[in-house]
């Protein structure tokens, strides 16, 4: 009989995959189908096991197999650097929500002023949870990652004006439907975060921001 790998042992959880570039292209792309359905599929002799497999995953990677820690310092030619990001497939990168590019620490960071508290940020993400645990029960869903495309897009449909930097992306071929369904996802959660009803442009161009490389840092 099958037993639960590490994709499933992270059900409800984070699933943490450090130099992924590493890591061979047919396990990065067995990944799929459990970002997709939540669920992992293990045929055997005796039957197909199915396991539940519903996690946050994350994902890092360096630029390139040298990972100086000054980028100027790279001695990677340029075919080097996309063989080996290569590996991190289109197919894959559509299933990931939130992409930022690291930089070197500067030493001014270590004077900027405080931000929030982690017991500040800890009650603001429950009361965001909380939010929209309310707005999906009904729909049978426990939070903004798991809801279906066609109900995000359909009955849960940001304005016209709000949909508007999503609609321009589609238009482009810079975007995916199923790209449009994870931004509306992040920006549902932009919303609860900020205490909102419902996304508006800011919180919709701000999760699509995040779909861009190098757009945060």
């Amino acid at each position: 009989m099958a037993r639960p790998g590490a994709v499933s042992r992270a059900h409800r959880g984070v699933l943490f995959l450090d130099e992924c570039a590493e890591i061979s292209l047919s396990a990065l792309e067995a990944l799929r189908t459990p970002l997709e359905d939540g669920e992992i599929r293990l045929a055997r002799r005796d039957g197909v096991a199915c396991y539940p497999a519903r996690f946050q995953l994350v994902l890092a990677a360096n630029p390139c197999p040298c990972a100086p820690a000054d980028p100027q310092d790279c001695i990677c030619a340029a075919a080097t650097k996309r063989r080996y990001l290569g590996k991190l497939s289109g197919p894959l990168l559509d299933r990931v929500d939130l992409r930022v590019q690291m930089h070197r620490l500067r030493a001014g960071a270590f004077s900027a002023a405080d931000g929030e508290s982690t017991s500040q940020v800890r009650q603001r993400v429950a009361l965001a949870r909380e939010a929209a645990a309310q707005r999906w029960r009904p729909h049978g869903f426990r939070t903004n990652a798991e809801v279906s495309g066609p109900l995000l897009r359909r009955k849960f449909r940001p304005s016209s004006a709000a949909m508007l930097p999503l609609r321009t992306a589609l238009d482009r071929g810079l975007l995916s439907i199923r790209g449009v369904d994870r931004t509306l996802r992040v920006a549902w959660s932009l919303a609860d975060l900020a205490g909102r009803t419902s996304p508006g442009i800011d919180e919709v161009a701000a999760a699509l921001s995040f779909r861009q490389t190098g757009a945060r840092r």
